[in-house]
């Protein structure tokens, strides 16, 4: 059950520390640990965070979200999008899949595919599909071996999950890289852009700036309850 106080503000970044934003007090300002990673610390500090929202705050950001992103381009223009089942606090993209249904649009949703890789497939996804906890405890459609798996690049658009992101379009996942591994092909393309990636984000996981690694795919636009943030890679385009 989610706790019911009221969640942190917004994370700062300055050479090394991370804080609270308007909150300088010792007990909420610490140098980020030797030992531990720091994109690690970011994950710990931003689910606590997500977990503190109450559910009127989850339910009120995911409305106010799904309003903005439904009238975009990204949105009109896709008749294939994948999406995901909220499970750790992520902003909840379900009245996405209701709109997306109610346009006639094709949902889908990830697996972890019985085929070696680490990689997601995804499936489609309808009102009546049969789900069951994958091995991370991740509700995903029911499969057979011999089912139809659809590739990345059969989609449109991918609305992600995620942890914190920056303006310039880097995202951190949970730390299993597997939308990473999925969609590596992204990163060797300039001219073709099929599907687009948009993550869906509460706004206080906006950070000024994301450690990066190599294998990072970046995003094409981030949406939360308050914008659509467009990153170089649709300016670009």
């Amino acid at each position: 059950m989610r706790r019911s106080r009221y969640p942190l503000e917004p994370l700062v970044q300055d050479e090394g520390h991370v804080a609270t934003a308007g909150n300088t007090h010792p007990s909420f300002l610490y140098k980020i640990s030797d030992n531990m990673d720091k994109r690690q610390q970011i994950r710990l500090h931003m689910r606590e965070q997500r977990r503190a929202l109450s559910e009127t705050q989850h339910r009120d950001k995911a409305l106010q979200l799904s309003t903005q992103l439904v009238q975009s381009p990204f949105f009109k223009n896709s008749r294939h999008i994948a999406c995901y089942l909220s499970n750790d606090g992520e902003i909840d993209p379900w009245w996405l899949i209701q709109a997306a249904w109610q346009h006639g649009k094709q949902c889908y949703l990830p697996v972890l595919g019985l085929r070696p890789g680490n990689r997601l497939w995804f499936i489609p996804y309808h009102p009546d599909t049969n789900l069951v906890n994958n091995r991370f405890g991740i509700p995903e459609p029911v499969h057979a071996r011999r089912q139809r798996l659809f590739k990345p690049q059969s989609l449109d658009l991918i609305l992600m999950p995620l942890v914190a992101f920056d303006p310039q379009g880097n995202r951190l996942g949970m730390g299993g890289g597997f939308y990473d591994r999925t969609l590596s092909f992204l990163r060797h393309r300039h001219s073709w852009r099929k599907p687009r990636l948009i993550g869906l984000a509460y706004e206080f996981q906006r950070l000024t700036q994301l450690p990066q690694q190599s294998w990072d795919v970046p995003l094409d636009a981030i949406a939360t309850e308050n914008r659509l943030y467009l990153t170089d890679t649709i300016r670009s385009a």
